[in-house]
């Protein structure tokens, strides 16, 4: 087992993505890694009190501790409810005229 840790630490925003690469010693957290990845300075709009941090896809405190080869996420806050979000999408469908957005009417609807 390697002395050192390879981490990627990642933010997304809409129209651009950060992927920093670290080297940590081992026994590091979730806090340290972002500290050294530079990406608040970057991103000087990342509040860590706020927003949610993870491993691949799963959220995790700041205190936990990382293993090699973690890809640390620092989540944005949704914009749009994903139920409201797919629901407009299957009314455009349905205004669209396609069957597939129509199955779901009932059949004296259609």
């Amino acid at each position: 087992m390697s002395a050192n840790l390879s981490i990627d630490v990642c933010y997304a925003l809409p129209d651009a993505q950060t992927l920093v690469s670290i080297e940590l010693p081992t026994g590091a957290t979730i806090q340290q890694a972002i500290d050294a990845s530079g990406i608040l300075a970057r991103h000087p709009e990342i509040d860590l009190v706020k927003l949610k941090v993870g491993v691949y896809g799963k959220l995790k405190p700041l205190d936990t501790v990382l293993t090699d080869h973690d890809r640390v996420e620092i989540y944005r806050p949704l914009i749009v409810d994903p139920k409201m979000a797919r629901q407009r999408r299957v009314d455009k469908t349905r205004k669209e005229g396609s069957i597939e957005g129509r199955k779901w009417l009932p059949k004296d609807s259609r």
